[in-house]
């Protein structure tokens, strides 16, 4: 059976700097209709950054949607049609002051598909060299660097709470062992 969604019409709700919100009604499967609330998002990217000793490189910040302090990868927003390696490389420099030398793709993920179209791109970094942190105005965090089987161990005992993060540490063990 196909379970395809069939949108019948759209309205923008909000269109703000950084998501757009619309309604959209669509056609179900079984010929019934149903309201769909969608936010659109140009996407982001995520980049671990491990060095030759494995440690890697992590930011907290406070995050107002989760009312707390998070730890996470160095991430930032996609820009229209930006390429996601290279928004990574801009990121990893503007956080935490390090340039990677090697990356590698570790995958495309949905941070939440039952109602936001934002897919982040998440990658891991390696040969490492500092250049100078370069953080954007009104960006307030600090760098912290973990081990690798420390963070793993957080991951594994529900201690990260971003879902990218916890993504990219999980593959970046699975690839550097």
């Amino acid at each position: 059976m196909n379970f395809e969604e069939k949108t019948i019409s759209t309205e923008s709700i909000y269109d703000g700097r950084v998501i757009k919100v619309r309604k959209e009604i669509v056609k179900l499967p079984d010929g019934k209709t149903a309201d769909r609330e969608l936010i659109a998002h140009s996407g982001g990217v995520g980049v671990i950054a491990v060095d030759e000793n494995r440690q890697v490189f992590m930011v907290e910040q406070y995050r107002i949607a989760a009312r707390s302090m998070m730890l996470e990868i160095p991430a930032g927003k996609l820009e229209y049609g930006e390429d996601p390696l290279e928004c990574g490389k801009r990121e990893l420099i503007e956080e935490t002051g390090y340039k990677g030398g090697e990356f590698i793709h570790l995958g495309e993920y949905y941070a939440t598909p039952g109602y936001c179209e934002e897919k982040l791109n998440i990658y891991l970094a390696e040969n490492l060299e500092f250049v100078g942190q370069q953080l954007d105005d009104g960006e307030f965090l600090n760098v912290r660097k973990y081990d690798l089987d420390e963070l793993y161990s957080m991951v594994m005992g529900n201690k990260i709470y971003d879902a990218k993060t916890a993504i990219a540490i999980l593959k970046a063990k699975a690839i550097l062992g």
